[in-house]
C-alpha cells in the first residue's frame, strides 16, 4: 500500500528523511482493527518523529500520521483515537502509553491498524476531512482548555502562535465556552485571521498586554515562556503542550512562579473519553475544525515543507 513514513532518522534535515511509497499493509491481530483510512492530517509531532525524537531508529521504516478518520471492516465510519496502551486493550495492561508513530504505524497510509477499543463512532456531521482534525491537535486544545485550565465563561485565556493547529481549535473552542480569547503571533496575516475566528484581540510576540490574564495556553516553548508568565495574573495557570521553538527558555522565571504562586500544568493528547465528548461538541453545536488545504497523500512532501516553515493555517489534511 503506499504511504508516507520515516526512513532514517535526520535531527537537521527531517524532510530528507521521509519517503513515499510501497510498504506492506498492516496485519489482523486479535482485538486490533483494519481501517480504510479516508482522511488524516499533520501534526508537529510528525516533524519531531523524522528527527528522532519518540521514534529510535530500530523502529523504522514508520508510517507517520497520528490523525485519522476512516471506515472499518465492518463499513462503520469511525475516528481513531492515537494514543495507544491508555487502557491496555488490545497491547495488555504493562506496555506504557504511546502515540501512534511512536511505536505503531501511523495513518499516511491507505490503511492502519489500531486497537478495537481505539476506535469511535464519526459523527454524521462531520466530514472524514473535519473528523480527522479532532484526536490530536483538537484533542490537546480541549484538555488544555476545559480540563488542566478549567477554563471558565467570562475568563481571559491568552493563546500563544497565532496560527498552529493547536491555536486555532483554542480560539474556536474557547469562543464557543463564553472566554474572552486573546492570541499572539509574528504574522499579522495570521493576528488578522485569529481575528475572524472570533478572538477577541491578536497581539504581536512578546507585546505588553492591556491587563494579564486567567491562563495562558503555551505550545511555542522558549520564545514566549517569559512573555507568558509575565501574562498571568496572581493565581494564575500556564498548560503547556508543546515547544516548538525549543524547549529551554532563556529563564525560567521561578521568583515570578512562586511569588505570584502561578500553576504550571503540562498536558498531553487527552482521553477517549474526551475525544468522544469533543465529537458530540462539534456535533452538536456547529463548530467545525479550521482547515487549512486537503492534498492528496501523494502530496506529503509539500505539506510536510509548509509545515515545517510555519506556512499553515489551521489544519493540513491528507488523503490516500
Amino acid at each position: 500500500m503506499f504511504a508516507a513514513y520515516a526512513a532514517r532518522i535526520d535531527a537537521d534535515d527531517p524532510l530528507s528523511a521521509l519517503e513515499l511509497g510501497e510498504l506492506p499493509e498492516p496485519g489482523a491481530r486479535p482485538g486490533w482493527s483494519v481501517v480504510t483510512v479516508q482522511a488524516a492530517t499533520l501534526n508537529h509531532h510528525d516533524l519531531w518523529s523524522l528527527r528522532g525524537v519518540g521514534l529510535p531508529a530500530e523502529r523504522l521504516p514508520m508510517i507517520l500520521g497520528c490523525d485519522a478518520a476512516g471506515i472499518d471492516e465492518h463499513g462503520n465510519e469511525v475516528v481513531i483515537h492515537s494514543v495507544i496502551g491508555q487502557s491496555g486493550h488490545g497491547v495488555g495492561p504493562d506496555e506504557p502509553r504511546s502515540i501512534l508513530t511512536e511505536r505503531y504505524q501511523g495513518t499516511f497510509a491507505e490503511r492502519v491498524a489500531v486497537p478495537t477499543w481505539n476506535l469511535l463512532p464519526k459523527p454524521a456531521e462531520l466530514s472524514f476531512a473535519e473528523a480527522a482534525c479532532l484526536p490530536t491537535a483538537w484533542l490537546t486544545a480541549y484538555r488544555m482548555l476545559f480540563t488542566k485550565a478549567a477554563a471558565r465563561p467570562g475568563q481571559t485565556v491568552l493563546v500563544q502562535g497565532a496560527g498552529g493547529g493547536v491555536a486555532t481549535a483554542l480560539i474556536v473552542l474557547g469562543k464557543a465556552a463564553g472566554l474572552r480569547v486573546w492570541v499572539t503571533g509574528r504574522d499579522e496575516a495570521k493576528r488578522d485571521r485569529a481575528l475572524g475566528l472570533g478572538a477577541d484581540a491578536a497581539f504581536e510576540s512578546g507585546a505588553r498586554l492591556p491587563e494579564r490574564v486567567d491562563a495562558v495556553m503555551e505550545t511555542v516553548g522558549a520564545a514566549t515562556w517569559s512573555h507568558s508568565v509575565k501574562a498571568l495574573k496572581p493565581g494564575g495557570t500556564i498548560v503547556i503542550s508543546g515547544a516548538t521553538s525549543g524547549p529551554s527558555p532563556k529563564a525560567a522565571e521561578l521568583n515570578r512562579i512562586f511569588f505570584l504562586e502561578l500553576t504550571v500544568r503540562g498536558s498531553t493528547m487527552g482521553t477517549k473519553d474526551e475525544l468522544a465528548a469533543l465529537l458530540a461538541l462539534c456535533a452538536n453545536s456547529g463548530i467545525r475544525p479550521v482547515v487549512d488545504t486537503v492534498q492528496p497523500l501523494t502530496e506529503a512532501r509539500d505539506a510536510f515543507a509548509r509545515l515545517a516553515k510555519g506556512e499553515v493555517f489551521g489544519k493540513l489534511v491528507l488523503t490516500p
